[in-house]
């Protein structure tokens, strides 16, 4: 790690001399009428011991026994981080020889190991596992947007600081991220999808097991041709999407479709692909079915979410394009453990019973094959703030607990197309978790993490303040 020098060294005094326009302004009339150089020398001079006062406003370290750098794998000792009141880290070393400016706020976690702030790159903070099938229409509209702020909260004590919401009707992805920016809520940084994209009847389609009357009403993310298809992606832009979630093939909770079979053609998913990438953003595929997969492949796609089917060849494909695989291998324990209770649909039991052990199979595969992976859970179809119990799964699945907890950081970064995040260095957001003891040896110590820093600011932990 670098400990990168600061400029904190220059006397406050000489500034303190200037009226406070020429402060503001960058320019003192005293100084001009004084002669060139002078006036250069007191300017430079006070506008260094400006910044110097400025930035020693709401800044923060971060100490404890230790820390991983995701990058290398190796473990940093005492390690020191310093956080602006930007919420970005300023300084990582240590503590003994870090300049700190007066009045730093010390957060000190003794006898814990530092981490990056997770990322999961699938969840649903607007809906419930809790509620399932045809109960879920027992529910006023306004009720889903109502648990987004309850469910953000479970997912940022659980030591996820960033989240990718692939999927909420009504723009309440966007509502949810907008509260939480302003911090009127508090949660993780929301990458929103808004709207899904997909085909009539697919699994995008949410009036899906309604009767004619009722589901006749199109969905507003259906598309039927490739030009619909460029006319939603920039709709769903306009209001607030920041990532494009499209379903590819069929699903397990969408009533009266095939897991496996393809819902949109390689036209459609290509005039989406081009259009999400002009406009600077990312698209994430629903898919099952291995057709399905191996299109959107083909088509540019940026992330397959569950690939549960896909075969030797289209793991191949995917290693070959540089296509990221976000496999959701924990949810199947908590599917088939509640069975019914929740509301879940026989139906939807019967497809989780087929494709659940086959999709941890082409899981481990993808691993061997070393597909770049990422961690995405799917949260909401298990309740949220389990997130951290799949890290287990990915383990036992193939990866080794540095792998794992890459995918949930320095992958998922580089996946968003976001050097803000996933790494503790200098420039990216002071997002922290800490646990007790070695994740590398005993990854299920991410199940519950002891404390939790987001952009500077201790959400989890003691003293902590929500």
């Amino acid at each position: 790690m670098v400990l990168q020098s600061s400029s904190q060294t220059l006397c406050a005094a000489k500034l303190s001399r200037h009226p406070a326009h020429a402060r503001a302004s960058g320019r003192c009339n005293h100084c001009v009428s004084k002669g060139g150089d002078r006036m250069k020398k007191w300017i430079l001079a006070a506008g260094a011991a400006f910044m110097s006062i400025t930035s020693a406003q709401a800044v923060t370290v971060v100490t404890a026994d230790r820390m991983l750098d995701v990058t290398s794998g190796r473990y940093v000792d005492h390690p020191a981080i310093l956080i602006g009141d930007d919420g970005r880290i300023r300084q990582v070393g240590n503590i003994a020889s870090m300049q700190l400016p007066a009045g730093t706020k010390h957060i000190d976690l003794p006898g814990e190991t530092l981490l990056p702030g997770l990322i999961d790159m699938h969840v649903h903070l607007n809906s419930l596992a809790e509620i399932g099938g045809y109960q879920g229409l027992k529910y006023t509209d306004a009720f889903w947007a109502s648990v987004g702020p309850y469910n953000a909260l479970k997912t940022i004590d659980a030591g996820f600081t960033t989240v990718r919401n692939v999927g909420s009707p009504d723009f309440d992805d966007v509502g949810l991220q907008q509260a939480i920016d302003g911090g009127w809520v508090v949660g993780p940084r929301i990458i929103p999808a808004t709207y899904l994209l997909g085909a009539t009847g697919g699994h995008c389609d949410d009036t899906n097991g309604l009767p004619p009357s009722i589901g006749d009403k199109q969905s507003p993310g259906i598309v039927t041709s490739p030009d619909q298809a460029r006319e939603k992606v920039r709709w769903v832009h306009k209001y607030g999407a920041e990532v494009i979630k499209i379903c590819a093939t069929g699903g397990v909770f969408s009533l009266g479709d095939a897991v496996g079979a393809q819902q949109l053609d390689y036209d459609e998913m290509k005039a989406i692909a081009d259009e999400a990438h002009m406009l600077g953003l990312k698209v994430a595929a629903h898919a099952h079915g291995d057709e399905g997969i191996r299109t959107a492949i083909l088509a540019g796609i940026d992330t397959i979410e569950h690939a549960s089917l896909a075969s030797d060849a289209t793991i191949q494909l995917a290693k070959q394009h540089g296509t990221w695989f976000d496999m959701d291998i924990y949810n199947d324990d908590y599917i088939l453990a509640t069975g019914t209770a929740n509301g879940t649909e026989q139906q939807s039991l019967d497809k989780e019973r087929m494709v659940g052990l086959k999709q941890r199979q082409t899981f481990q595969k993808a691993v061997r094959a070393r597909v770049k992976m990422i961690f995405g859970t799917d949260a909401g179809v298990y309740p949220h703030g389990d997130n951290g119990k799949q890290f287990a799964k990915m383990v036992q699945w193939g990866m080794t607990p540095l792998q794992a907890i890459q995918a949930a950081t320095l992958n998922a970064s580089e996946a968003l197309g976001r050097s803000d995040v996933g790494v503790l260095e200098p420039g990216r957001y002071g997002d922290i978790v800490a646990v007790r003891g070695d994740p590398l040896q005993n990854v299920a110590l991410l199940e519950h993490v002891d404390a939790v820093v987001k952009g500077g600011k201790l959400v989890k932990g003691p003293g902590a303040t929500q």
